[in-house]
């Protein structure tokens, strides 16, 4: 029996990953919020602004009634802002029958609470644990839609749940694991955004292939810093949640958060960088939000503070960089405990 699943946001991730789900053979609804992109996907089984190559299967529906959406659906897979995603989530209460699964793609921590993605669904829908999952990995949302190989990992407190979204995205290109490490999930995917913002600038300040590496490594060590603080599974950052997404996102041309770094890099202010930035890249405003926890959990964070400096701080990038490597030198660490969240 196919299920019926939801997506929330026809921007470029939602619109692939509903791409997934409907070749994984689930009905797909597609919510999005102008009526001109719906009536274009329903017409055209093409999404103009975001993947205006790609060819949708026949489905995937789309629809601007939140309700509609939600009706009937086994699954609510949210794909829109993380800064956003409360206040919908609020406007659509009521909506969700009591047996809905949500599943975050959001990769980004709420700026004025510092919460998780999962937190902020499970505080505005009242879904327990075991009904919301994260899906996050290294997947660039123009590789998934051209049906190019991409893996994946599914987290869930339950491991049954977990398994339930597993078999509803698993297709012949794209190759979902399953983990109940939920935080360890939501803050790779997080933080990787703020490495992101590094690399680019340092791409666009022309610093080379050495420095890339090293933000990329050192990016990872204060990821885990982090993400042990808060009780997360070390091994969950060393795997796809973690080190794949943090690749793929420094490394990539297609990623929204290294090419607004670039920008930065290159010249631009923060203002002109937003300009020509036509996607959200949700570490500008998550980065805030992780410097945040860092302090609240005791963690030192210099690649993440360095990026806040820049983008909030409006600190020239040279000389934040060499303020970043001009720090004490110190020895390479690895955390060998997992203290309890608090």
């Amino acid at each position: 029996m196919s299920r019926r699943v939801a997506v929330f946001g026809a921007g470029s991730w939602g619109t692939a990953f509903a791409l997934v789900l409907a070749d994984a053979g689930c009905e797909v609804t597609l919510w999005g919020r102008r009526a001109a992109l719906v009536d274009a996907v329903n017409a055209t089984r093409s999404n103009p602004d975001y993947l205006p190559d790609v060819t949708l299967p026949a489905n995937v529906r789309a629809t601007t009634d939140p309700a509609e959406a939600a009706r009937e659906a086994d699954i609510a897979v949210l794909a829109v802002s993380a800064q956003h995603v409360r206040r919908l989530l609020e406007n659509w209460a009521g909506q969700w029958h009591p047996g809905t699964v949500f599943v975050s793609l959001m990769k980004g921590v709420e700026l004025d609470s510092g919460k998780l993605m999962s937190e902020v669904i499970a505080e505005t829908t009242g879904a327990p644990p075991a009904q919301i999952a994260v899906v996050s990995g290294p997947n660039l949302a123009a590789e998934i839609v051209a049906r190019k190989p991409a893996a994946s990992v599914v987290a869930c407190a339950d491991a049954v749940t977990a398994e339930l979204i597993q078999a509803a995205c698993h297709t012949q290109y794209f190759r979902p694991y399953t983990n109940t490490d939920v935080v360890g999930c939501e803050l790779g995917g997080a933080i990787k955004n703020v490495i992101a913002l590094a690399v680019g600038i340092t791409d666009g300040m022309g610093l080379g292939d050495n420095a890339k590496a090293s933000l990329v490594t050192r990016g990872l060590a204060e990821t885990t810093r982090l993400g042990v603080a808060m009780g997360a599974e070390p091994l969950t950052l060393a795997g796809l949640a973690g080190m794949g997404d943090l690749v793929a996102t420094c490394a990539s041309t297609l990623s929204r958060n290294h090419s607004f770094g670039y920008r930065i890099g290159s010249g631009m202010t923060v203002a002109q960088a937003r300009q020509a930035t036509t996607q959200t890249a949700e570490g500008v405003a998550s980065c805030l939000a992780v410097q945040g926890l860092a302090e609240q959990y005791g963690v030192e964070m210099p690649i993440t503070q360095t990026v806040v400096d820049i983008i909030h701080g409006r600190q020239n990038p040279e000389i934040a960089v060499r303020a970043l490597m001009s720090r004490t030198p110190k020895p390479e660490a690895i955390p060998r405990s997992r203290p309890a969240r608090v």
